[in-house]
């Protein structure tokens, strides 16, 4: 759509301090409000659950997340996205700030990361897996924004009153579907994990929540999103996102019902068990 943006979009510099040769990004930036937001909020919960972990494991549980989310990330992407030209070119694997992360792969590096800190501090898997899970939003929503300033993963042509024109997107008037994002996968997806977290559940329940939570919140997204311009569509329609999320409803839709479901044959055999 070639015509003026109904929004203005506010052009907002990526980098927000200059020191000599460095640079510090707001999108980087918004990673580290993330964590740090993250390593308090997990601090209160274990505290509150009587974990017994202390700051400092906190701090390194947060820590080997955060590797998690970068390394799994990073070969996420080269593996989801474009791995055709990392094939050919696979000395620019390492080449991070040329940009790409997948969320999907930052999702595996991070369970795997949190499986390892679990199974070396005693702590249940699950009992890691929701906690982390309950914070996860708060970082994707401020990732989200992190790519509405930098005007990348914009949305599709749109005729619609909030348009806006993206610097890199050429004259067309497009969703803002970072904001989207941000609103499912951050706001709707926190509150919603935040009132399950609330309630007696199995072990569990908040981590495949958040897996269903954000496949459907992906899957609604996609149709407003821009498909990466290297991959177009997969089947018709289908973009990558769509792809990578199906499974994350399925596996998750299955794994809650499985988990109640356990629950329900346990106290039928011990009825003075109660929800957890």
């Amino acid at each position: 759509m070639n015509r003026l943006a109904a929004i203005p979009y506010p052009n907002i510099d990526p980098v927000f301090l200059e020191l000599g040769p460095l640079q510090f990004r707001w999108y980087g930036l918004m990673y580290l409000i993330g964590l740090t937001i993250a390593y308090f909020v997990i601090r209160q919960k274990a505290e509150a659950q009587g974990l017994g972990l202390t700051k400092d494991q906190v701090y390194d549980m947060v820590v080997w997340a955060a590797f998690g989310v970068f390394i799994g990330g990073r070969f996420g992407y080269v593996l989801f996205y474009n791995l055709p030209y990392y094939l050919e070119y696979p000395s620019k694997i390492l080449a991070v700030w040329e940009g790409g992360m997948s969320f999907h792969g930052g999702l595996i590096g991070t369970i795997v990361a949190l499986i390892w800190f679990g199974k070396r501090h005693g702590v249940p898997i699950y009992t890691i897996a929701d906690m982390a899970a309950s914070v996860t939003p708060i970082g994707l929503g401020l990732g989200r924004l992190g790519n509405f300033i930098n005007g990348e993963l914009f949305g599709r042509p749109a005729d619609v009153e909030w348009c806006m024109v993206f610097p890199a997107g050429g004259p067309a008037c497009r969703h803002p579907s970072q904001l989207y994002e941000l609103g499912l996968e951050g706001v709707l997806l926190f509150s919603a994990l935040w009132v399950i977290g609330r309630r007696p559940t199995p072990p569990g329940t908040v981590f495949w929540s958040f897996i269903t939570g954000y496949g459907l919140c992906r899957l609604l997204a996609e149709l407003f999103r821009e498909p990466d311009a290297h991959i177009g569509f997969i089947f018709g329609a289908i973009s990558m996102g769509q792809l990578l999320s199906l499974p994350m409803v399925v596996i998750g839709s299955f794994m809650l019902a499985l988990g109640y479901q356990r629950q329900a044959l346990a106290r039928r055999i011990d009825p003075s068990l109660k929800p957890q």
